[in-house]
C-alpha cells in the first residue's frame, strides 16, 4: 500500500451477485457494488428512515475475485475494506467521464444478522492466508437471509474441533499443572 491512498470501510449489501470475468491477459476480475443505506431517526416523527444508499462499486483481481464470486451472492451484507481508486476516460463521442471505485483488500459477510461458516483454502503444507498457488473453492455459509450455500447443522450435531496434540491450551483442566501452585489455597502464616 503507498503512503496517501485513501483506505476506508464500507459496510452495505450487495446489489447484484459478483461479476467474475476474465482480462484477455487472462487475469480473473471480480466486480462487485455495495449498497451503504444511512438509518436517520427523526425526532419529529419519532422514527428511523432511511437516508440516502451510497452505491460503491468495488473490484478484486486473481484469487480473490474467483473466492468473492463463490462465495457472495445478491442482497448479501457485508463489510469491505480497500482502496479508493478513480479512472477517467473519453468514450468515442470526446465526452470525458471519470469514476471513483474501491480496490478492495479484503471483504466478508456481516455477522450481525447472520452466521457464517468459512473454509479455509488450504494446499499441500497445511492453510494458507493469502493467495494460494493453487486454491481449493472457498465456501460461506451463512444462515440468515436465504443466502446460504450449504445446509447448516444444528447445534446438537456440532462436533467440537479437536485442539491440535502441542496446544497447551487444550490439555483437560486436570493436566493444567505448569501454572504450579498459583490459584490454591495456601496455608495462612501464623502471626
Amino acid at each position: 500500500m503507498a503512503i496517501g491512498e485513501t483506505v476506508i470501510t464500507i459496510v452495505g449489501n450487495l446489489t447484484a451477485d459478483p461479476e467474475l470475468r476474465t482480462t484477455q491477459s487472462g487475469k480473473q476480475v471480480c466486480n462487485v457494488t455495495v449498497a451503504s443505506t444511512p438509518r436517520i431517526f427523526d425526532r419529529q416523527t419519532n422514527q428511523w428512515t432511511d437516508g440516502q444508499a451510497l452505491f460503491l462499486r468495488c473490484t478484486a483481481w486473481g484469487d480473490f475475485a474467483t473466492h468473492i464470486a463463490s462465495s457472495m451472492s445478491k442482497g448479501m451484507r457485508v463489510i469491505a475494506q480497500g482502496r479508493l481508486t478513480q479512472r477517467s476516460w473519453q468514450d468515442e463521442q470526446g465526452a470525458n467521464h471519470t469514476v471513483i471505485e474501491m480496490q478492495l483488500d479484503e471483504i466478508g459477510p456481516s455477522l450481525r444478522y447472520a452466521t457464517a461458516q468459512v473454509t479455509r483454502i488450504t494446499r499441500q503444507g497445511g492453510p494458507v492466508y493469502g493467495n494460494p498457488a493453487s486454491p481449493q473453492p472457498t465456501t460461506v455459509n451463512t444462515g440468515v437471509g436465504g443466502w446460504s450455500q450449504r445446509p447448516q447443522q444444528s447445534a446438537q450435531t456440532q462436533q467440537p474441533a479437536a485442539p491440535p496434540a502441542d496446544d497447551p491450551w487444550g490439555a483437560p483442566a486436570a493436566d493444567q499443572s505448569s501454572f504450579g501452585d498459583f490459584g490454591k489455597a495456601a496455608d495462612e502464616p501464623e502471626f
